[in-house]
């Protein structure tokens, strides 16, 4: 199986495919699969840019042994690589279609009042 290709962080839609790699390459290893530490280890040797420099300070405190802590823990792992990285894909996204927004003169205001709400849910806290 090819290894994963490095995951930059700074193209964010390819967060799922660099999961789902990192995921294949594990399972097909059952001497990584058994152990949620080896597998955000393993992960993280894939990770450059701004991805590594997000991982940076926990690949530093490798000695922690909180079962919640980051490399610990592979679906904590993932999650919040999604988060960091697709989730500000998905904040750009609504914030620009918030900035284009525009009432068109045939929409009943409570149409628009239920498109601008739907928009303001994908950025959480803004502005």
């Amino acid at each position: 199986m090819k290894a994963p290709e490095f995951f930059h962080g700074t193209q964010p839609f390819k967060v799922g495919i660099f999961i789902q790699s990192c995921q294949l390459i594990i399972h097909n290893d059952l001497e990584n699969s058994s152990q949620d530490r080896k597998r955000g280890l393993y992960a993280t040797s894939f990770l450059i840019g701004r991805a590594e420099k997000w991982i940076e300070p926990y690949v530093f405190n490798l000695a922690n042994q909180d079962p919640n802590y980051l490399l610990i823990s592979w679906a904590i792992f993932r999650s919040q690589l999604f988060t960091l990285f697709e989730g500000q894909n998905e904040a750009r996204k609504a914030g620009a279609e918030l900035n284009a927004l525009r009432m068109k003169e045939a929409v009943h205001v409570s149409l628009y009042i239920a498109h601008l709400g739907s928009l303001g849910s994908g950025i959480g806290d803004w502005g």
